[in-house]
């Protein structure tokens, strides 16, 4: 592992995109490399810091990897530990080192497209929210698989019915928000899938006399070719006890 580097100050428009990386696809670090170029080079006068979380990775990452994304990646921290505890838990440890007025985080294969990113950054740039949120449209199911479209469906019908949340589609892999959403995301407990749920119902909820958050969803697409993992039934299965815990909290 290479020693992460202290960053140096942070300009006022600057961006910290966060990515969680757990057993990575090969060719991982050239799709980070060029994928933050192409933002750079859409939105110029930005500055973006990269933070790259391996939580736990056990394959596909190795010290080689490491260092040809540390020549690559221009501004970037690069974080590990040992042991896998999930994608909330990695994206708050990064979110932890971030610095930037604005953080986004998304998955380390950028699954959405260019317009969607820059769509969420130039957003929240003009301070039309404090967090947004992706907004899958029909697309994204008509290319996820059957357990994936059952799950996510359920879920939205969940989150209306029984949360009362105004944004039903909690989540899509690409989220932003100020500091004041990032102050909330980093109240979140939930390790696995339903960090995103949890970040959600928070922020949209008044808590000790603060005012529930600007929550915008924003309509994001799939890039073509994106190829979905399976869902483990098991973590799902796990996750109830997640998803009554949030339930809890309504009551509250």
């Amino acid at each position: 592992m290479l020693p992460s580097s202290s960053p140096p100050p942070v300009p006022a428009a600057s961006i910290d995109l966060v990515l969680p990386c757990y057993n990575p696809p090969t060719g991982w670090v050239r799709t980070i490399a060029d994928s933050t170029a192409r933002l750079r080079a859409r939105l110029p006068h930005i500055t973006w810091r990269v933070i790259v979380v391996n939580d736990g990775a056990r394959s596909g990452v190795s010290p080689a990897d490491v260092a040809v994304l540390t020549e690559q990646v221009p501004r970037l921290t690069y974080l590990a530990y040992e042991q896998n505890r999930g994608k909330g838990h990695a994206l708050r440890h990064g979110i932890r080192a971030a610095t930037a007025p604005i953080t986004i985080f998304t998955d380390i294969d950028f699954p959405y497209t260019e317009d969607s990113l820059v769509g969420v950054a130039t957003t929240l740039l003009g301070g039309g929210a404090d967090v947004v949120t992706g907004a899958r449209d029909e697309s994204y199911y008509s290319a996820a698989p059957p357990s994936r479209q059952l799950i996510s469906k359920l879920l939205r019908h969940a989150t209306r019915s029984l949360l009362g949340l105004a944004v039903s589609d909690t989540q899509a892999g690409l989220k932003g928000f100020n500091a004041a959403g990032r102050a909330v995301f980093l109240r979140t407990t939930t390790d696995r899938y339903l960090f995103d749920l949890e970040f959600i119902f928070l922020a949209s909820h008044k808590s000790g006399g603060a005012a529930a958050l600007r929550v915008l969803p924003l309509p994001v697409r799939l890039r073509p070719g994106i190829v979905f993992s399976k869902m483990n039934w098991k973590i799902l299965l796990s996750e109830s006890r997640s998803f009554a815990r949030i339930l809890r909290q309504r009551w509250m």
